[in-house]
């Protein structure tokens, strides 16, 4: 189990004084004129055991049920002194651990304990005052975070801390958008992952994404405070995540910020599965009484609306109610959907209904073995089914923020870090 903990920190609005300090922020930056704050004074490293906040001492608890020690084979009892996180049976084990103290594991242990104490410390989140349309004199780059926050003009990330509160948010939709961007930081190969029938697949949604030509008409328009119009495409582009779960926490607001790169599109954002519909008053996912099978359906401005189904794909697909899927409109991505777990026979059912839409699959994981795996059972299971669209490696938007496997805290791992991608093998006949 991974505790990927669902604390959100307050998405504050942002003050005058914020705003207006955003407003010059991009030319000070330009002209090297800007200087981040000195760091803050080094944070305390709590034993989880002995933690201010119920929920971590409640954490440290399920490791000691859940975990062995990776040495002895034994119940986890003690607490490593670097992190501060229960990690072994015993300070003899702990020792001996050579694995554990040439990597330093430690290290990344510690800064999962810091995060988790930040998520929880109650200060003003700066890291969402989001900024609103981009300007259309300033490019935006996705070569990484730092040059997204920087030619988005986000408030400074200032530490590793703001960073890593913001990634954990923004990793789904901006990695989402770094596949679709027409500036896309994954290159064709050889210079990067992208293979030829990846290119293709990836034309025919740009071919959607930036027309040659947009007809206006007023049915289409929606008017902006500048007395401007944005001119919005009748059939939106459908983005469908599958297995969706900590996506679901994620607000409206927060999937516009990659509206903001494809103005003139309009969006589905398509959460499936059981945990798609996430309650914030009683704070519980909770299923979605249909008697037809209608998702709820969350309409955030004209250009981006949520669309909740917490059915399983391969009901949903079996209704017909989606049809029909079009290469050049609709998009999957599975997030860290670990096939060969325990739920590998649901995920074959569900990956042969994907592929028969010929449509583009992306598929993440939460580190180097976990994404391999994937790929690895992927291509046993569809070999002669499926193209390769981009070779598995590096996610250039996988969220900062290092998170505690319940199950195995000696090891870290963090969200959306590894990808690929796949479609329906398509077989062309010579004329």
């Amino acid at each position: 189990m991974i505790s990927t903990s669902r604390i959100l920190p307050r998405i504050v609005p942002a003050s005058s004084s914020i705003t207006a300090t955003r407003q010059f922020s991009f030319f000070w930056k330009m002209l090297g004129l800007y200087k981040p704050p000195a760091s803050a004074v080094e944070r305390p490293v709590y034993n989880w055991d002995e933690s201010p906040h119920e929920s971590i001492r409640e954490t440290a608890a399920l490791i000691r049920a859940k975990a062995l020690c990776p040495v002895t084979k034994k119940p986890v009892n003690y607490v490593c002194p670097i992190s501060g996180i229960p990690t072994h049976h015993s300070r003899e084990a702990w020792e001996q651990d050579k694995e554990y103290h040439e990597q330093k594991k430690y290290e990344k242990l510690k800064m999962a304990n810091l995060y988790e104490h930040d998520l929880r410390s109650g200060r003003h989140f700066t890291e969402f005052v989001y900024p609103k349309e981009q300007e259309r004199d300033f490019l935006v780059s996705l070569g990484d975070w730092d040059s997204y926050f920087y030619t988005r003009d986000f408030p400074p990330m200032n530490d590793e801390y703001n960073l890593a509160v913001a990634t954990k948010v923004m990793t789904y939709p901006i990695t989402v958008a770094a596949l679709l961007y027409k500036y896309t930081p994954f290159l064709l190969e050889p210079k990067g992952p992208m293979t030829v029938e990846g290119a293709k697949s990836m034309a025919a949604l740009h071919y959607t994404l930036y027309p040659p030509y947009v007809a206006k008409s007023s049915s289409s328009s929606v008017a902006m405070d500048d007395d401007s119009e944005i001119i919005y495409r009748e059939r939106p582009v459908r983005l469908f995540i599958i297995g969706a779960s900590t996506e679901s926490l994620l607000p409206p607001k927060v999937w516009k910020q990659m509206g903001y790169l494809f103005p003139n599109i309009k969006f589905e954002v398509h959460l499936v599965g059981p945990l798609a519909n996430y309650d914030f008053k009683t704070n519980k996912f909770t299923k979605i009484e249909s008697t037809d099978g209608r998702p709820l359906v969350e309409r955030y401005d004209p250009q981006i609306t949520l669309h909740k189904h917490t059915q399983y794909w391969e009901d949903i697909f079996a209704m017909g109610d989606l049809y029909p899927f079009d290469p050049y409109l609709d998009c999957f991505f599975l997030f860290q959907p670990g096939f060969s777990s325990v739920d590998s026979i649901h995920w074959e059912k569900t990956v042969a209904t994907l592929l028969e839409t010929k449509c583009p699959i992306f598929i993440t994981g939460h580190s180097e073995k976990d994404s391999a795996e994937n790929y690895r059972w992927v291509n046993e299971k569809f070999e002669e089914d499926l193209d390769v669209l981009l070779k598995e490696g590096e996610n250039p938007f996988a969220c900062t923020k290092y998170e505690i496997v319940l199950s195995d805290p000696t090891n870290t791992l963090q969200l959306n870090k590894r990808i690929f991608g796949i479609r329906g093998k398509r077989y062309y006949v010579d004329v």
